[in-house]
């Protein structure tokens, strides 16, 4: 019989550490569900993670996996956490214990990152160290016996070394078992998300002491088209939040500090208590591209800030509001974009119900005009009153502007890119947005022909965006159409293309249809 190569003399092992790293993980999500939610192993690292990574990477993620991109977050740590668990299991069989040291390792480095996380408690580091101490003690019994020589003599020591080989592989089915059910029963114990979802679904928002009214016609009612009104389940996420926080309006608060004459301290009933402002806004993330899905329109419900600002006075000197998560993250909006005219939001409510958990419940920002990066923070528990030049948000030394007006732009919904017609009258339709400056016109060409002017639907404010159509007479071939918006200051919709970063993507957005 020929010798089984070495690589291949190292597969059990290289499974054992496989297995062992299952388990351990297992473990430390049973533990976290127990002891530290917010200290899940794998949202420990992949939070660490987030916080690392290059604008650019940032970008690439988004362009890859659009609001997937946590997802896929998760996926790769776990592919690299596996490949890890095999190199370790190998090294254990080669060169024990060093398997097991990579393994603690893992763990322990998981309860160092834990205790830098904005939420992180004396609990916090647990989680991790069972789960390293759980794949170290697993990996070495299961590599062990790879190990172990014979009890007694056999007349074929490779015979035994396959019953053994075989014995290591059906415990490392075992853990992995056992780790997976340690993983649903941390799904079952994460009572709190269940708590929280439902003080949300029996809570009764409180009557708006003004309302918007959307037109009939702000709706042009093609096919295809995006609705005016986003529905709350279509709206885009992104943000920085792996495990979404679960805030019971019961504790919530918000501390208003810094340069101002007279702090500010409210509580959940203090902020519905207030006079309610219901209004229409559009959200874009400054991550969207050209002709991107990354934007949304509802129906906010809250209290102004500038109300809340005007309670605490800011000073003079201040210029910038840094708002706080309750989960660290943080947002620079300028001052003035928080106290001048616009509907500048606490917002309590999304579309006629409480702020859905994923989009900020019980309490988030809502600030018409500015990308989501430095206004819209999600679980707010904080507003700093300070200036630019003393403080930065959570985004500005990642390399994106310290300022995020949103810009000019047009899409092209109708019909899809790539989209087959028949020859005859259609029509091509999009919407166009310049928050809280206004869209007055949209210009479309179709191949190298001239501009022609779109008709708009009614705006519901300036604030949000705005639904167009032109009706096309479509030939035979392959045609490009492309759009351009004409703000309401003037200005026309820049061709020059850029990249989201480091302030938003600019250029004109494209379909190419086929007609046939």
């Amino acid at each position: 019989m020929t010798p089984a190569p070495s690589r291949l003399r190292d597969l059990p092992a290289v499974v054992a550490g496989i297995a062992a790293t299952v388990l351990g993980a297992g473990l430390g999500e049973l533990a976290a569900a127990l002891v530290a939610p917010s200290a899940s192993p794998f949202a420990v690292i992949g939070g660490a993670m987030i916080d690392l990574a290059p604008a650019w990477a940032k970008d690439l993620a988004i362009d890859l996996f659009g609001t997937g991109d946590k997802a896929a977050l998760l996926v790769g740590i776990a592919v690299l956490l596996l490949v890890v668990a095999g190199v370790a299991g190998a090294l254990e069989n080669r060169r024990p214990p060093w398997g097991r040291v990579v393994l603690a390792g893992l763990g322990a480095l998981g309860a160092v990152v834990s205790l830098t996380r904005a939420d992180a408690g004396l609990l916090s580091p647990v989680p991790s160290l069972i789960a390293g101490a759980g794949a170290a003690v697993v990996g070495a019994l299961l590599v062990g016996r790879l190990r172990r020589p014979p009890r007694r003599p056999v007349a074929d020591p490779r015979a035994d070394e396959g019953v053994t080989r075989r014995g290591v592989l059906a415990l490392s089915g075992v853990a992995v078992m056992a780790g997976a059910l340690a993983a649903f029963g941390s799904v079952a114990l994460s009572g709190g998300a269940r708590a929280i979802s439902a003080v949300r679904s029996a809570l009764r928002l409180p009557q708006p002491a003004t309302t918007t009214t959307v037109p009939d016609a702000a709706d042009l009612g093609i096919d295809g088209l995006s609705p005016v009104i986003t529905p709350s389940a279509d709206f885009y996420r992104i943000d920085t939040a792996l495990v979404v926080p679960q805030v019971d309006p019961a504790t919530w608060t918000l501390r208003v500090h810094g340069l101002v004459e007279q702090e500010v301290v409210l509580r959940w009933d203090d902020l519905v208590a207030l006079p309610q402002k219901e209004t229409v806004a559009t959200l874009v993330c400054v991550s969207n591209e050209v002709g991107g899905s990354l934007i949304g329109t509802a129906r906010w419900l809250g209290v102004p800030i500038r109300d809340i600002l005007a309670r605490a006075k800011p000073t003079a000197e201040a210029d910038m509001v840094l708002s706080r998560s309750v989960d660290g993250f943080t947002a620079s909006s300028p001052l003035e974009a928080l106290t001048d005219d616009r509907d500048a939001l606490l917002a309590i409510g999304m579309n006629g119900e409480p702020l859905p958990i994923e989009h900020g419940f019980p309490v988030r920002m809502v600030v018409p005009g500015l990308y989501g990066y430095v206004s819209a923070t999600k679980w707010v528990s904080e507003l700093e009153v300070t200036r630019f030049d003393r403080a930065e948000g959570y985004w500005t030394p990642r390399g994106w502007s310290e300022r995020g007006p949103v810009k000019l732009q047009s899409r092209i919904d109708v019909p899809r890119a790539g989209a087959r017609v028949e020859p005859g009258s259609t029509v091509i339709a999009g919407v166009a947005w310049h928050n809280h400056v206004g869209v007055a016109g949209v210009e479309v060409q179709v191949d190298d022909g001239p501009w022609q002017p779109a008709t708009l639907a009614t705006a519901i404010s300036a604030d949000t965006w705005v639904q167009w159509s032109l009706p096309w007479e479509a030939t035979s071939g392959l045609h490009t159409a492309r759009c351009r918006a004409i703000s309401a200051d003037g200005s026309t919709q820049t061709s020059d293309q850029a990249p989201p970063a480091p302030d938003g993507a600019t250029g004109w957005d494209e379909a190419t249809i086929s007609v046939a």
